[in-house]
This record gives C-alpha cells, sequence and structure tokens, in this order.
C-alpha cells in the first residue's frame, strides 16, 4: 500500500484541527482565541512581528492585530529592542506566560489522549519519524 505526502498531509491537519477545535473552549476561558494562541506561543522564540508571520506563514497585517490584542489583553508588551533602538520586540507578560502555558497544557491534555490510543513503542517511533522529518536535509 502507497501512502503519498499529500495524504499523510491532510491526516496531519485534520489531527491537529481536531485537537485544537476539542481545546476551543479552554482557550476562550484564557481570554485567547485560536490564532492569538499561535502567536503568543511563538513570542518567545520570535520576538518581532515580521518573524512571527513568517514562522507561522501568516500575513503580516494579520500578525499586527493578533499582537495588538494580546498586548491590549495584556499578555504581551512592546519594548525597544535594546540592539536597534528603532525596532520593537514583544515580551510576555506574567500573565501571557501563564496563559500560553495553560494553553499548551490543554492541548497537550487532548494530544495525549490520542496518543492513548496507540502503544508506546508506536508513540516513540512516531517521535523518531517527526524528529527525522524536521531535519534539515542532507
Amino acid at each position: 500500500m502507497t501512502v503519498d505526502g499529500a495524504q499523510l498531509w491532510t491526516l496531519n491537519q485534520r489531527l491537529l484541527s481536531v485537537v485544537m477545535d476539542a481545546c476551543t473552549e479552554e482557550l476562550a476561558d484564557l481570554g485567547l482565541e485560536t490564532k492569538e494562541f499561535f502567536v503568543l506561543a511563538e513570542v518567545a522564540a520570535s520576538p518581532y512581528p515580521a518573524e512571527i508571520a513568517a514562522a507561522l506563514l501568516l500575513p503580516k497585517a494579520s500578525v499586527t492585530v493578533y499582537v495588538r490584542n494580546l498586548v491590549a489583553k495584556g499578555f504581551i508588551r512592546r519594548e525597544i529592542d535594546d540592539a536597534d533602538l528603532r525596532r520593537h520586540r514583544l515580551v510576555l507578560t506574567t500573565e501571557g506566560a501563564e496563559a500560553r502555558d495553560r494553553a499548551l497544557a490543554a492541548l497537550a491534555a487532548e494530544y495525549d489522549r490520542r496518543l492513548a490510543r496507540i502503544t508506546p513503542q508506536d508513540r516513540s517511533e512516531l517521535q523518531r519519524i517527526l524528529q527525522e522529518m524536521l531535519t534539515s536535509p542532507a
């Protein structure tokens, strides 16, 4: 049986969507919309809006709206970048870090419920496969 990349991509996308949908209410209870959560979760790794847009494959204008919302909610703040005083970088607030961590815990719990359907050996193999797929080609 041959499984092509498009089929695997679609299955993976469906799984992620099902997990996100199952956590929508918990995210809302934290004051987050789904895409706001993704932006919030990316701030530590990519502290500039343009970097966030590139990492999440979102239009810069959309990221600007999400950042504005997250600042208004007190989850992130803008700071002048010491390395380049013309730029502002984003920093998680204590409340933002707590909301991110609680949202990640909810997503992990839902994902764990799905993982419980497969054996520990298959989980280890899945982790190995995903790590291999993330490795840059030689």
